[in-house]
């Protein structure tokens, strides 16, 4: 029987997808990526908000009509248990998010018994199958590696702690192991991931193990960037900010997700109420030509007009490098869906536009700056005109800016070229390959 698998959600459902992929493949299961010559579909779903949930919901609709065996897993199925089977009913088997180790068994018992089978912890406890070569679904310059899984915050607007379970972290040795062999596949740059990077270690080790982790990784023969995501603002420590300023390899980039800066939101939010105009001075302060990406929230329940003019100043006077702004979703279970003040969808649209209007101006003049410039980017690929696709140390893959350039000479995806900036938008850059 062919098995293929389609993956919805964040980076970290990616790995997901593919330590499964990798749990299927070592007991001999036929995999293919394309789901029309498939019999059995694994569908990897989101749930995180709404729209997600759509989305995955979707998939498993498509893959239905189209006479598949659907295994759904992940985010939907530890949220919605029997409902989701009641509203689906042609669903094979269904997998909680802490139960990949058992897709095979599910698989044996859908595809030799013919009966719907299902495996989802009550209480969600993510254990990572360190035995596992992921099987990558994309190999390209980057990669990402999941370094814990699981939150011990219990932010008002996310049901994440629900889904995952506790904060779990991954020993040193085996995250350095598997950077090794992602090198040696041809990856160039590895993306640290996690519900939250800088609580890293806590756990395992009693103290934040994130630097160690840094400056074990930098070591690495061959590597040619770690980029750090998810850093939770109150867990950023004076070793970590070091770390990244010391080891020639950490790219010069920090995702900062700050969610808002008015006292009361965060506090209606659980989030940390602490100065983030004195961590961003102090973080720009040490890492020189540091970019900085932060998220916010706006529309939670209760944000007055003066709430969102604060956060509005503020993003004003901090000029972030990158940002990204997200309308409140509200979710079941979660502490901000029965909070009264619900802001009006209309509210909502029209802050989230004003926020980004105001960031695109910044993001423009920040992206000037390196008109004349020459910066060291990673060569993704070609466009169809022929123009070199790169990203900068200061892009994350898939969320941030692109770096487009004309090269006399051919390169290869995964290189680090040197590119001179010509040109700059809002978001990418325009130069020539040195």
């Amino acid at each position: 029987m062919k098995i293929a698998l389609l993956n919805h959600g964040c980076a970290k459902n990616l790995v997901d997808s593919e330590l499964m992929l990798g749990i299927l493949a070592q007991k001999g299961h036929q995999i293919t990526l394309d789901d029309k010559e498939a019999d059995i579909v694994v569908v990897n779903t989101c749930s995180f908000i709404h729209d997600a949930e759509q989305e995955s919901v979707q998939s498993i609709l498509q893959m239905v009509q189209a006479g598949k065996k659907v295994i759904v897993t992940g985010c939907l199925p530890q949220k919605y248990k029997g409902e989701l089977k009641k509203a689906i009913p042609e669903i094979a088997g269904m997998i909680g998010t802490s139960d990949i180790k058992d897709i095979v068994d599910i698989i044996d018992k859908i595809s030799n018994k013919k009966e719907y089978a299902q495996k989802i912890s009550e209480r969600p406890e993510y254990s990572y199958p360190e035995n596992i070569e992921r099987q990558q679904i994309t190999v390209g310059a980057s990669s990402y590696i999941k370094i814990a899984d699981g939150c011990n915050y219990h932010c008002g607007y996310c049901i994440i702690p629900n889904l995952r379970g506790e904060y779990h972290s991954r020993p040193i040795e085996n995250i350095v192991e598997e950077a090794k062999k992602m090198v040696e596949k041809g990856v160039t740059e590895i993306v640290l991931i996690a519900q939250d990077t800088t609580s890293y270690g806590i756990d395992l080790y009693g103290h934040k193990a994130l630097p160690e982790l840094l400056y074990k990784l930098n070591e690495i023969k061959n590597l040619g960037w770690i980029r750090i995501m998810y850093a939770y603002p109150s867990q950023i420590s004076d070793e970590l900010i070091d770390a990244i300023a010391k080891c020639d390899k950490v790219v010069k980039y920090i995702d900062l997700p700050l969610q808002h800066a008015n006292a009361e939101i965060l506090e209606a939010m659980r989030r940390p109420v602490m100065d983030y105009s004195k961590l961003i001075e102090k973080i720009r302060n040490k890492i020189p030509d540091v970019a900085i990406r932060t998220a916010f929230i706006v529309g939670y329940p209760g944000e007055t007009e003066e709430q969102f003019n604060e956060l509005y100043e503020f993003v004003k006077n901090v000029r972030f490098d990158r940002m990204g702004v997200f309308e409140y979703s509200r979710e079941k279970n979660t502490v901000s869906y029965s909070m009264d003040n619900q802001v009006p969808a209309k509210i909502k649209k029209q802050r989230r536009k004003k926020l980004m209007m105001l960031q695109q101006k910044i993001s423009k003049e920040i992206n000037q700056n390196y008109i004349g410039k020459t910066i060291q980017c990673i060569v993704e690929g070609y466009t169809d005109e022929g123009l070199v696709i790169l990203r900068s140390q200061h892009d994350a893959p898939e969320i941030d800016g692109i770096v487009y350039a004309t090269s006399k000479t051919q390169v290869v995806p995964g290189d680090l070229e040197n590119v001179k900036i010509e040109k700059a938008d809002e978001y990418d850059l325009y130069g020539v390959v040195q």
